[in-house]
């Protein structure tokens, strides 16, 4: 009796085991591409090929990241692909960032800024490491390494004391907050006006069913929010403000990359659709919307 009361506990534990793992989803990881703080009149492009101790302290920071098991991207050798390919041509340094964090494929991009210091009472390394949300450019993490004071000349292994200090945490908030985006989607704001001479208002009668604007824009924001995530912020004749509203991480039905620009995009060709002209604006995480 005992034997079957034993084969039946066993069969349960494997059953509730099996079915535990069916529907426990798997963390999504993101991709991460680290680049190097640049100051003022800095060079991305040579920073790094004149200084190798942060090459070195660079490179200990991907390490860290690998190390966790996170997908990252190798910042130098995308950065020399691009260039040899002749994609950048200005010489605007921002905008080389720029260019080169969207096409990197990466969901976050990691800035560090690194000091190295170099003195008869010890060497030591510092870093400065700041999560961002490629699509949004929203802070994500930020901490500070100091690997303290050591006579020694081996900056990498005084980098991998830096980074190691902090990695942990560090890792642990970018995850938590890109799990959260991955379940309730990346926040924007967008804020609905019109320009000075627009013969238009929020209670104007709009689209084939006549409705007043406001409400226009509110049924389809029901619609196009990320599972239906949005919150209005406030209403007025000459103003509407959706101060959280939900955007995909991925596009559903490609698997591609969402971003604020994809969604202004949607929002601009909506407002065609029921009859307006409209200017569309974007800055950091906030779509500015002005109807003509």
């Amino acid at each position: 009796m005992n034997r079957y009361i034993l084969l039946l506990l066993l069969s349960l534990f494997v059953n509730v085991t099996k079915i535990h793992s069916q529907t426990t989803p798997a963390t999504v990881q993101p991709k991460i591409i680290v680049i190097p703080y640049t100051k003022e009149g800095e060079d991305l492009r040579t920073i790094l090929e004149e200084d190798i101790n942060k090459r070195i302290t660079l490179a200990k920071i991907r390490e860290a990241f690998d190390n966790r098991g996170f997908t990252t991207i190798d910042f130098i050798a995308r950065l020399k692909a691009i260039s040899q390919n002749n994609v950048f041509i200005a010489d605007n340094q921002t905008d080389l960032k720029s260019q080169l964090i969207e096409m990197s494929g990466a969901d976050i991009y990691v800035e560090a800024e690194i000091n190295v210091l170099m003195s008869a009472t010890g060497n030591s390394v510092k870093v400065i490491v700041t999560a961002y949300d490629v699509s949004t450019g929203a802070s994500l993490a930020n901490k500070v390494g100091d690997s303290g004071k050591f006579y020694t000349d081996d900056i990498g292994k005084l980098a991998s004391k830096s980074i190691g200090q902090c990695a942990e945490d560090f890792l642990n908030t970018i995850q938590m907050k890109f799990t959260d985006i991955v379940e309730y989607g990346r926040s924007v704001i967008i804020n609905f006006g019109f320009a000075p001479n627009s013969p238009y208002s929020m209670s104007s009668e709009v689209g084939s069913q006549g409705l007043q604007l406001s409400d226009e824009l509110e049924l389809w924001m029901e619609s196009h929010a990320y599972k239906n995530n949005y919150h209005i912020q406030g209403t007025t004749d000459k103003q509407m403000i959706f101060d959280d509203v939900r955007i995909p991480l991925k596009e559903p039905k490609t698997g591609n990359n969402y971003n604020t620009n994809k969604f202004a995009l949607e929002i601009f060709k909506f407002m065609r659709k029921i009859g307006l002209q409209v200017q569309r604006d974007i800055k950091g995480t906030t779509i500015y919307i002005t109807i003509k």
